[in-house]
């Protein structure tokens, strides 16, 4: 038997007379979280009863959202993997993804992916739930990726990446000296020349990334460089640094040498969200991977 995640609140002094409906708008519960609860078996509860969206509530009720229990895709099975688990609690769990590895299967790459390791992760430790992926990295990027544990969890970090409320930072190691901080303002569209690669064209979307030079890395002729996203459009750190001139070590897609890393030089190193349940923020962090450091170092 499935276990349903359920939450409660007690109706504010403030909060009534107000529909149900109302109320859990106010909680940011969607119109489509309310049909799934609906018709796939969850349920809304006052004080203790089944009711509908149309029960007027006063102060000091107690409202209770049964939500529907989690499916695992079918097409989906969990394989064994050793996970670096950054933070976890019943509504999330953060990893650091190590490169080599995508976050989900694709046609390219069927087996072996982060999604396949949380799954069997899942699976021993009694956790029903299925893979939501709050952010994804691209195969060869490392870091942090969080991931919740229920759709409810999802929609709500859903929410703040929209309003731009959910903070990326990553480290890079770029070709070339970068030697004050610059802003790269440019938009980003598809290569149609190219099913994967992307490019920087005047009818793409707006993106904007933030670097910060932090150490000459005169071995690889490099820069480690902290950079900031405002947006967050696939491979925009990756375009944007090929733009400037100064691509990532590895990233011979868009132009770096594989001379002394094997992979784009990329890793997300640190995420910030504001905890919807702790009602507090959360700032997960990942340490540099070996091949980023032996270069630092």
């Amino acid at each position: 038997m499935k276990k349903n995640f359920t939450i409660s609140w007690t109706v504010g002094a403030n909060d009534g007379p107000v529909l149900l409906r109302e109320f859990l708008k106010k909680k940011r519960i969607s119109k489509a979280a309310l049909t799934d609860i609906k018709f796939n078996g969850g349920a809304l509860y006052v004080n203790g009863k089944e009711e509908s969206v149309r029960k007027q509530l006063a102060a000091s009720d107690i409202v209770t959202v049964i939500f529907p229990p989690e499916t695992v895709s079918t097409h989906m099975e969990g394989i064994p993997m050793a996970l670096d688990i950054l933070f976890e609690d019943e509504h999330f769990l953060a990893v650091n993804k190590p490169p080599g590895i995508p976050t989900i299967p694709s046609r390219y790459q069927q087996n072996g992916s982060l999604a396949q390791g949380v799954l069997h992760y899942y699976e021993c430790n009694g956790i029903e739930a299925t893979f939501h992926a709050v952010n994804r990295l691209d195969r060869d990027t490392s870091g942090v990726v969080l991931i919740a544990k229920h759709r409810f969890a999802h929609s709500l970090l859903s929410q703040q990446q929209t309003a731009g409320n959910y903070h990326r930072k990553y480290a890079a190691i770029a070709e070339g000296e970068i030697v004050s901080p610059l802003t790269i303002d440019a938009p980003i569209g598809r290569n149609t020349d190219s099913i994967i690669e992307r490019k920087v064209c005047e009818d793409g979307q707006h993106a904007v990334t933030h670097v910060t030079p932090l150490k000459k890395l005169s071995a690889i002729e490099g820069t480690l460089i902290k950079l900031n996203l405002e947006t967050g459009r696939t491979h925009q750190i990756r375009v944007h640094l090929s733009y400037i001139g100064h691509p990532l070590a590895g990233d011979d897609l868009y132009g770096g040498s594989k001379d002394y890393m094997k992979r784009q030089a990329l890793h997300s190193s640190e995420a910030a969200f504001y905890h919807p349940f702790l009602e507090k923020e959360i700032i997960v962090k990942a340490e540099l991977p070996e091949d980023m450091m032996k270069w630092i170092d």
